[in-house]
């Protein structure tokens, strides 16, 4: 794929009235709004140039006959080579980070794909390590020169590849997990807030943590001093650990996974806590916070992804209600509570109706102090609404 040439040999023409997204800079292209291809035949991944129904050139994507979405835009207004483009999308990526990661932190998100101009790839750090996600056909054609430029630009220890899921079936792709480059390794510790984190690159989620909650869990341990911190769903530990820092009173933690509580034990001991500094419990955190006598001062409620399509969306709307008015019930006088939803087929408004309806079922009046979203690492084009999806609300008493 190095070395496409400038000028893709495949046209997309769209249909007439049909450019408005793309000129307004959302990178997909959906295949009913397509009008032709010339030629016909074009197999998955290729790149195209993009026109609208009057000739005129809006670009360059990549194309998936196969898929609902297309065509992905990778570059507007101009066909430039490819190997030239990934040069200056990683470069442009990794500038951005400079002027937003602290000096504390070596662990975050480097490519987001649309986000960065490079729809269907992303990159995490973690320290020296690379952890590269290639979900689409289009991306996944990249790949040769996406490694050498990663190469060539940061010269990381390692580059594993966890380039797996449903997308990636729909895009016509077999599942490529395993070493690219370098030391054969499957943990590292990072860094974040000056937090060291365990990053299991063999079984953790994503690419081994979740990285886009890093500001967020700054947040909480602003808020946290002398409080009854609850983490829900705490995965590794993240916020609690975030609230221990933040000198929480009391910090409960409730996941379902023995291994995940494993591995937040770990990070008490990678960041010299007592055993008992968190207070695990294995379980459902519903049931927990059905169940429990306690209150707290904090409550952090981030649940696993409940709508995992569109026809999720009417049960994950109930979910969401029904967790909220659980984590409200047990949120004490004059508390705040960080709820959030992460599922890309719920809509940001239908997640803040549901959180008020749940206000309203447990009775509380609550104050929105801050909408939140993932870091700067995590950017979203602005015509882009597909890519937002990590909702939350900071909430406090009245």
């Amino acid at each position: 794929m190095a070395g496409e040439i400038v000028r893709a040999p495949v046209r997309v023409i769209l249909k007439r009235g049909r450019e408005g997204p793309v000129r307004g800079g959302n990178p997909w292209i959906f295949s009913q709004a397509i009008e032709r291809i010339e030629p016909k035949t074009v197999d998955a991944g290729a790149i195209v140039s993009v026109h609208d129904a009057g000739d005129a050139m809006l670009g360059m994507g990549y194309y998936n006959p196969a898929t609902t979405i297309a065509v992905r835009m990778i570059a507007w207004g101009e066909t430039p080579d490819l190997t030239e483009l990934i040069a200056r999308r990683l470069k442009g990526a990794l500038e951005l980070r400079r002027r937003f990661i602290r000096d504390d932190t070596d662990s975050y998100r480097l490519v987001n794909g649309d986000g960065d101009g490079l729809s269907g790839v992303v990159v995490d750090r973690y320290g020296d390590m690379l952890v590269v996600q290639l979900l689409t056909a289009g991306a996944d054609r990249m790949r040769d020169a996406l490694i050498a430029e990663f190469g060539e630009l940061l010269g990381p220890r390692a580059i594993i590849e966890r380039s797996a899921g449903a997308v990636r079936r729909q895009e016509g792709l077999e599942d490529r997990v395993g070493l690219v480059s370098g030391e054969a390794v499957n943990e590292t510790v990072g860094k974040e807030n000056g937090i060291r984190i365990h990053v299991d690159f063999e079984h953790g989620q994503k690419t081994g943590y979740f990285l886009d909650q890093r500001d967020n869990r700054a947040l909480a341990g602003s808020l946290a001093a002398d409080a009854r911190v609850l983490d829900a769903y705490c995965y590794e530990g993240g916020f609690a650990l975030a609230a221990l820092a933040g000198k929480a009173k009391r910090v409960v933690a409730v996941e379902t996974s023995a291994r995940a509580i494993g591995w937040a034990r770990q990070n008490l001991e990678l960041n010299r806590h007592r055993d008992d500094a968190i207070e695990f419990v294995h379980g459902e955190a519903a049931r927990f916070m059905a169940e429990t006598e306690a209150r707290f001062d904090l409550i952090v409620l981030d649940p696993p992804p409940l709508a995992r399509s569109r026809g999720d969306a009417e049960r994950a709307g109930r979910l969401y209600v029904e967790l909220n008015t659980l984590a409200m019930r047990v949120l004490a006088p004059g508390g705040r509570l960080m709820t959030f939803s992460c599922s890309v087929h719920f809509r940001a408004e239908d997640f803040i109706r549901a959180v008020r309806f749940a206000a309203s079922n447990a009775g509380r009046q609550l104050r929105t102090i801050a909408h939140l979203g993932p870091g700067a690492d995590h950017p979203v084009l602005l015509g882009h609404v597909e890519g937002e999806y990590l909702t939350g609300l900071l909430l406090s008493d009245l």
